[in-house]
Parts: structure tokens; sequence; C-alpha cells
């Protein structure tokens, strides 16, 4: 790679016509800065399996996607449902959602603010058109501010903007799934890789569903993603490297390497 404009197309294996992973390259600095800026942030997935406790899995949710009125990279914006669930889940969200309170956050009792700037606001609002699949939302303030208020559309569809791209918004897209292998599929189905969720009672599943999701940071019935004792990081166009716990030394890390010839003909 010799130009500084970032590579923005997937490299396939001529051989397979299977999407690369992973590709070392030797390049300018120029191009390494252009890399570097290409990472960015998460479209996290919230998984809730039928068997889980549900009204702890709706209740949580809203706070998942939300907090920070949804500015946050790690924020699980779309959440996935088993489907024999979905109808249950969607009746124990609604009043999940409906229950945030929006206001200045100077005030204790608020739970949400507002976006940072106008411009975000309207970004935000792109992605809920007049025709959206709106299911429900809750309330936000009319005066000044920019506030946009928590807002679930469902089901949305899997190719829509709002379940593929970074909102950075109060906005949650909920769609069913049918089984482990398709819940991975979907949370899979994204260009990034930063955190997510995964409500079960079974132990077993949570660690396959975990192994196979695709994401830096993953919590089991939990929202967590940064604790200072572990690593913190993203896959594919959620960041590189890691920082916090004992790999963020990596990053401080200069390896060098010395040889020393012992036999002479200084090869």
């Amino acid at each position: 790679m010799t130009s500084a404009q970032p590579y923005t197309h997937s490299v396939v294996n001529p051989a397979t016509e299977e999407v690369v992973a992973r590709v070392e390259y030797a390049g300018t600095a120029e191009a390494d800065a252009a890399i570097e800026r290409a990472a960015r942030g998460g479209k996290s997935a919230n998984i809730v399996f039928a068997d889980c406790d549900l009204p702890a899995a709706a209740a949580s949710a809203p706070y998942a996607a939300f907090d920070n009125a949804g500015q946050d990279c790690c924020a699980r914006s779309r959440i996935l449902v088993e489907q024999s669930a979905f109808d249950e889940f969607m009746a124990l969200l609604e009043p999940a959602v409906r229950g945030v309170r929006v206001g200045d956050l100077l005030d204790e009792s608020s739970q949400m603010g507002p976006l940072i700037s106008a411009e975000q606001r309207a970004s935000v609002a792109r992605y809920v058109p007049d025709d959206a699949p709106v299911a429900f939302r809750g309330t936000a303030p009319s005066g000044s501010g920019f506030w946009f208020p928590p807002t679930v559309l469902a089901p949305a569809g899997r190719d829509s903007a709002a379940f593929r791209e970074e909102i950075f918004g109060p906005v949650l897209t909920v769609v069913p799934f049918r089984g482990e292998d398709e819940a991975v599929r979907i949370a899979n189905d994204t260009e990034y890789g930063l955190s997510g969720s995964i409500w079960t009672r079974d132990l077993g599943r949570g660690l396959r569903v975990a192994r196979g999701v695709q994401a830096g940071n993953l919590s089991v019935n939990s929202h967590s993603s940064v604790r200072y004792s572990t690593p913190f990081g993203g896959f594919k166009q959620s960041g590189l490297g890691r920082e916090l716990g004992p790999d963020a030394l990596d990053a401080f890390t200069e390896t060098k390497n010395v040889f020393i010839s012992t036999s002479g003909n200084n090869s």
C-alpha cells in the first residue's frame, strides 16, 4: 500500500472467493495513518434467548443502548430476540423504554440527556423517517436543547441503515432469530465488532455464543464492557490493539531483534 487513501473494499481470496479476515502489509507512514483513522466504533448486539430472565433483560436493555443518549461506541443498539420470546420481550421492553427519564443531567433524576449538537440530532433523525417501523418511543423535553426521544424500531429490516449503521443516538433496532446459529450469524453480519451481550440461563450456551460472536468485549447476563483489569478493544472495523488490563502494555512495548553472529562468516 503506497497511497494515503484508506482502502475501503473487502479483500477477497481469488481461489475461494472468501473475504480475507486479516492482511499484513508494508506501506508508507501516510498509509499507516489512514488505516488508523479507518478504525471506528460499533454496532453491538444484545442477544436475548427465550430461557433467560426476560424481565431483567428487558429492563436493562434501554440503559445498554441509551447511555450518553446513545453516543457510546459500546451501545447495544441491535437487540436480537429468540422468536419464541419476541412478543413477550417487546411487551416488557415498552414500559422500560417509556420509563427512561430524559432531561437536563444536572437534575439527578434524569437518566438520559440531549445529543451533542443540532447536526447530530439531524443525523439521528435521518434514521427514523416518517415511514420507519417505530414500535414505541419514550419522551423528551420540547424546549431548547438537542433532544431526541428514546426510540425502538421493530421489526427492523436486517438490510436497513438503522440496523446496520452506527447511529450514535438513542435508537434501538429489534429483530427475531431462531436458534444459536442464526443469532451468531446476525450478530456477525456487520463491519463492527466492539462489544455485546448474551442473555441466557444456560452457561454452556452463553460460552458457545460468546465464542462465535466476533466482538472484543462480551458479557453474559450483563452489559459490562469496560473494566480496568481486563483488555478492551474491538474486532474488524472497531479498532486496533487493546487498552486496559495486562494486554495494554503491548501498545507501549517496542520489540527489538538483535542478531549476533558467532560463525565468523557474517551471514
